[in-house]
């Protein structure tokens, strides 16, 4: 058997291929978009990419099944299950509990595991030539190591009044599924530690199902479905807003980009033209680089693992934009993008010097002048990190107003006062203080240091919601 785990750590994403080396056979099980890697990966080991499949109707990524069929002609296995309202509307072999894929001389057995999403399978995998008894088990988000998969999504993140308890029911009866394999089983799931699809997922790549049963919170309320739904539903991270635009174009018809596009370097001319034409501006270099000299209007998200999360929270998808990038990151920052469904970057410059534009520079304050506005009535202090690190504990008198929601509750932000913005060390803050800045406020300060140097300067910290 071959097997190899792909882990896309910008989102914090894994899918698998999964081969018969004597028939030459394979399986990609959750693909992401930018599909070379499997290509690559199929012709290093002489194997075919006969089948394809999912575990589920995805919600935090642009799945790239369908880019990964169209270049290899491969079958698309997909679920079945949930009930008319969570079908795939597009060709595929359908998908029922019981069901079994070969690949070769293996065998993938379908269990419906509903709880994260009506229609979620896994695949429980038995390699025959070695054993008749399972070996792996590919979870998708429904177990993953040290937790299970959120429940909310469809309601939070999609707008579906009434599953998430629903969800939650059904994810305490597919656990029970869960505990019936056996302990020696490998564990492959769909996400791991900083993926939004769960709230404690652990950094190990892998598990067993007995280590699961033993450390893992969920199994821990065995007879007490009440207080696993009450545990499961408290406290999620906010679902990034582009997750419903995700879970719509993966179940739909949708424009295919089998290969990773190349996007013009706009000269000053084409830049300029754009510029006044009011289309957006995103500056991915690093905060300290942005803060010294930036584009009036731009906003800064910088072009790192948060990249496509933060630009699938801010960007509009019906909108083209501008990156600043050094044309040796385009290839890197454009597959992160295209994880995300963002295709329509209208080109890139590399320098912000040269445009004969009048820049403007990031009014930050450090650890000593941040103390001057704690308390004053002539100010406001912005925390912009989410809603649990905020209520685990934050700068007395702050006001939490989250990023990501930042551009619809700029009523939040004061006008007259001077606002200081900060996160807990400054990322974050940034992308905040540009989009207050692109929208009129002219009184704002970034405290970069955040809360990292807060506390390590021994400063208080309250807890609880405090002033929302």
């Amino acid at each position: 058997m071959f097997f190899q785990h792909v882990f896309d750590k910008t989102l914090a994403q894994s899918s698998y291929v999964i081969g018969c080396q004597k028939s030459g056979e394979a399986l990609v099980i959750d693909a992401q978009r930018d599909i070379d890697v499997y290509l690559h990966i199929a012709k290093q080991n002489n194997l075919r990419i006969t089948h394809i499949a999912e575990t589920h109707i995805h919600a935090d990524f642009l799945c790239g099944s369908r880019e990964l069929a169209a270049a290899t002609g491969a079958a698309l296995y997909l679920s079945d299950e949930g009930g008319p309202d969570w079908q795939y509307q597009f060709p595929h072999k359908s998908l029922k509990d019981g069901d079994t894929i070969q690949i070769g001389n293996l065998s993938l057995q379908v269990l419906h595991t509903p709880g994260h999403t009506p229609e979620s399978i896994s695949f429980l995998l038995t390699d025959h030539p070695a054993t008749d008894k399972p070996v792996m088990v590919f979870t998708g988000d429904f177990v993953f190591v040290g937790d299970v998969g959120r429940p909310d999504l469809l309601e939070e993140a999609a707008g579906i009044a009434g599953t998430k308890l629903i969800g939650a029911e059904q994810m305490y009866q597919s656990l029970r599924k869960f505990t019936s394999l056996p302990e020696y089983v490998q564990v492959w799931s769909g996400h791991g530690a900083g993926s939004a699809c769960g709230k404690a997922l652990g950094a190990v790549a892998s598990s067993t199902v007995g280590y699961e049963k033993i450390r893992n919170w969920a199994f821990q309320y065995a007879g007490d479905e009440q207080g696993f739904i009450a545990y499961l539903l408290a406290d999620q991270p906010e679902p990034p807003k582009y997750f419903a635009t995700m879970k719509h174009l993966n179940r739909v018809e949708r424009p295919l980009l089998v290969d990773v596009p190349e996007h013009p370097k706009l000269d000053k001319e084409a830049f300029l033209s754009a510029y006044k034409d009011g289309i957006a501006v995103i500056d991915t270099r690093n905060k300290v680089d942005f803060a010294k000299a930036f584009i009036p209007g731009s906003i800064n998200i910088q072009g790192n693992n948060s990249f496509a999360t933060w630009c699938g929270w801010l960007l509009n998808y019906e909108e083209p934009f501008i990156l600043i990038a050094d044309e040796g990151q385009m290839d890197d920052l454009t597959r992160k993008l295209m994880r995300v469904g963002l295709d329509d970057v209208y080109g890139y410059i590399a320098h912000v010097n040269d445009l004969g534009l009048d820049l403007q520079q990031v009014d930050t304050v450090s650890l000593e002048e941040f103390y001057a506005y704690i308390g004053r009535k002539d100010a406001q202090i912005v925390d912009v990190r989410s809603a649990s690190e905020y209520e685990k504990g934050h700068i007395p008198g702050a006001q939490h107003v989250f990023l990501g929601t930042l551009t619809e509750n700029l009523d939040k932000i004061s006008r007259e006062q001077q606002v200081v913005i900060h996160c807990q060390s400054g990322d974050r803050a940034s992308i905040a203080y540009s989009i207050l800045i692109k929208n009129g406020f002219e009184q704002v300060k970034n405290f970069s240091g955040g809360m990292q140097a807060w506390i390590a300067a021994g400063g208080k910290i309250a807890a609880g919601k405090g002033s929302e």
